[in-house]
């Protein structure tokens, strides 16, 4: 159907069409979608040299971060690349820097913003770049939430763990109540440390914003039944659980997930293990749970990366987490006869990580070495104070 067809017709385009064609902004998300300022054209071949330029004008005054899971167009201005927790700490690191670009989502240049000075100014190229993940999880239906654990009776047995991918709203609430932040890579000790904030027989775990995360690591790595896990829709009066099964739960899952992991299926590696004999299957723990207990390695980003650094020539891998990485990771180790596959045969970017591109940082880069700062992500003081005390627990973790 032709736009002057669609005008015919009266149809006017949704809400969330607009959305996600990058005009209008939703009010109730963790990112908005304005970008003031006309961006350079996709097709401008100076976008290189002019990114390059704009960076070497603002020298020392600049540090980019680059997301593992970033275009190669972008990761190739990085300084640091990395997970989103490692990136934010590096930001902390150089309090040298004035402007602390940040090429990933919305969650991470807000960790970075709670752990860098007052001085230092935060900057993602595209607001709209945020995480369907975090989303899964707002302020007001957390709240919720406790209330129910609060009429339920068992609020004081339950410590909050949040997943590093989650808004610093919900990093606060767990700070305030007592929890802690948890990346991929040491859900467990967070897990550990939070069951013995209480007595071993009752404690409670409210996992935010990822129930596999959580469900992976309590089943796979501590040893849990997935009796022991109930999940917790917000969505739902009560959560869609009774009194008794909450009562009864060691993990009370919430109900979000990665859209790009989620993607994986058990199909997906009987599918790669019969095509390619021998292959070895690595994922990420927030795949769901069927995939990770095929799997032969699970880990996170990092973890996949030293396990491909490690394996020996010859080997065969078949990967389960974006794309951007896998594809990157194939280039570098077919020098070393390694071969790496994506675990699907469907293409799986993740979407808001890709919208930042070449356009949006040539914009942000120029914009800054002109003396304008666009783009800002700022935490309040209160949710900072408390966001910073749930992750500095997360850091005093044996």
């Amino acid at each position: 159907m032709t736009t002057a067809q669609t005008q015919e017709l009266d149809v006017q385009p949704s809400p969330l069409a607009l959305l996600l064609l990058g005009r209008e902004a939703d009010p109730r998300s963790e990112r908005g979608v304005e970008c003031p300022g006309d961006l350079p054209s996709p097709s401008d071949p100076d976008l290189v040299a002019r990114a390059r330029a704009a960076k070497e004008k603002l020298g020392d005054k600049v540090f980019v971060l680059g997301h593992h899971y970033q275009r190669d167009e972008v990761i190739q201005f990085a300084d640091v690349t990395g997970d989103s927790f490692k990136l934010a700490r590096d930001a902390a690191a150089r309090p040298e820097a004035e402007y602390i670009v940040f090429c990933g989502v919305h969650f991470m240049a807000e960790s970075a913003d709670i752990l860098t000075s007052d001085d230092q100014k935060v900057v993602l190229p595209d607001l709209a770049a945020g995480c369907s993940m975090a989303d899964m999880a707002t302020a007001e239906q957390v709240a919720e939430c406790w209330d129910v654990l609060t009429e339920a009776g068992i609020a004081e047995q339950v410590v909050p763990v949040s997943y590093m991918n989650s808004s610093a709203d919900i990093k606060a609430f767990t700070g305030k109540h007592g929890g802690t932040i948890c990346t991929s890579s040491n859900a467990k000790r967070a897990l550990d440390w939070a069951f013995e904030q209480g007595e071993p027989s009752t404690s409670k775990v409210l996992f935010l914003p990822d129930q596999h995360l959580g469900r992976n690591t309590a089943v796979r790595d501590m040893g849990m039944s997935l009796e022991d896990c109930v999940l917790y829709n917000p969505h739902k009066p009560n959560g869609g659980l009774t009194t008794e099964e909450l009562r009864a739960a060691k993990m009370i899952l919430w109900r979000g997930h990665c859209s790009v992991h989620g993607r994986f299926s058990l199909d997906s590696v009987n599918d790669v293990r019969e095509r390619i004999p021998g292959v070895n299957v690595l994922v990420h723990p927030e795949c769901r749970h069927e995939v990770v207990a095929a799997a032969d390695y699970v880990g996170s980003t990092e973890y996949i990366i030293k396990a491909l650094e490690a394996a020996p020539a010859g080997s065969k891998w078949a990967i389960g987490t974006e794309l951007n990485l896998v594809r990157r990771l194939a280039n570098r180790f077919a020098a070393e006869d390694k071969e790496v596959v994506f675990l699907d045969k469907t293409v799986c970017f993740c979407s808001t990580m890709n919208r930042i591109d070449l356009p949006h940082l040539v914009w942000a880069l120029e914009s800054l070495a002109e003396g304008t700062l666009v783009n800002r992500i700022e935490v309040d003081k209160e949710t900072e104070a408390f966001a910073k005390l749930a992750l500095e627990r997360m850091l005093a973790l044996p």
